[in-house]
């Protein structure tokens, strides 16, 4: 044997005894894999969501899409930037979570249905009043729910539907609500009215059909509900809302690409603002309008 390679095999061996002495010493045995793969994986994560630190579509910003017009009062005067309304609060105190200033946030023009399309994102989440469902998470993930919203009947105090008490009230009279919404959802599913609801691409649309009758009731979100009778048109009446599935209730989430590496971040983010009392007072703050309605059972 050559002497080099003596001099290798004595430093092996010296050093496989030297770990196998630290080892007896301190009593610990060689960590298994799982626990290993384990430990790397939450180091890993830790990592991916340092504050500020996203792998985000513009580095060092945070891109947030929803639709134009922004409505009230999930957003305040069509301007999501001013930091007012329910979605735009909820918005930048999600993005301080996540170490992102709200000269960081830089919002993004995203057209309702286009949010939760199939297909690559150029925001990094989206906020406009979308709904969570199985059907939709084939083609986006979501975050965890920032609000629990129930859908509601609005129609003119004339109406023949004003006076509907129940669900089954409401099948003789033609409904109208935005396309791709959870609010159509409700009536073809829930309600199945004897006339095809007519469908809009705007809720805009869906309101000036109902001022000039040509629907005898429009279904929206609640809040929504009690902004078009209080501000908009006034001389219609939240008539009731439909009650929520016992099981789970319907929330609004953040909408994020299929594939988003953010998924996990964003919604650590929510349960922290959901947890400390941020997204309650929020709610109150922006949202304290809708009170109550009659429940169409």
């Amino acid at each position: 044997m050559h002497l080099a390679n003596r001099s290798l095999v004595t430093a092996v061996t010296a050093v496989c005894s030297a770990v196998a002495l630290s080892a007896a010493l301190t009593g610990c045995a060689p960590q298994s894999e799982e626990k290993t793969k384990a430990s790397g994986q939450a180091g890993a994560e830790t990592g991916a969501c340092a504050p500020g630190g996203l792998a985000t579509e513009v580095e060092g910003k945070l891109t947030v899409g929803t639709d134009k017009p922004a409505y009230a009062p999930w957003f305040s005067d069509d301007e999501p930037s001013n930091g007012k309304g329910f979605e735009s609060a909820v918005a930048y105190a999600v993005a301080k979570q996540l170490g992102y200033g709200r000269d960081a946030v830089v919002w993004q023009h995203t057209p309702f249905n286009s949010a939760f399309a199939p297909g690559a994102k150029k925001f990094d989440f989206d906020i406009n009043q979308v709904s969570i469902s199985e059907s939709r998470k084939k083609a986006v993930a979501f975050s965890s729910g920032y609000y629990d919203v129930r859908q509601a009947v609005v129609a003119l105090k004339s109406s023949k539907a004003a006076g509907a008490k129940s669900v089954a009230d409401l099948k003789k009279v033609k409904l109208g609500a935005q396309v791709g919404t959870t609010s159509l959802d409700f009536i073809n599913d829930l309600v199945k009215p004897d006339t095809k609801p007519a469908v809009y691409q705007r809720n805009d649309f869906a309101k000036s059909a109902l001022k000039t009758g040509q629907v005898d009731a429009i279904v929206v979100d609640l809040p929504t509900a009690f902004y078009i009778t209080g501000a908009e048109v006034p001389e219609a009446e939240v008539v009731g809302q439909f009650p929520n599935s016992a099981k789970k209730p319907e929330q609004f989430g953040l909408v994020l690409d299929k594939e988003s590496t953010l998924t996990s971040c964003v919604s650590g983010a929510v349960d922290a603002l959901r947890k400390d009392g941020t997204l309650a007072a929020l709610e109150k703050e922006w949202l304290s309008d809708a009170v109550d309605a009659p429940v169409l059972k």
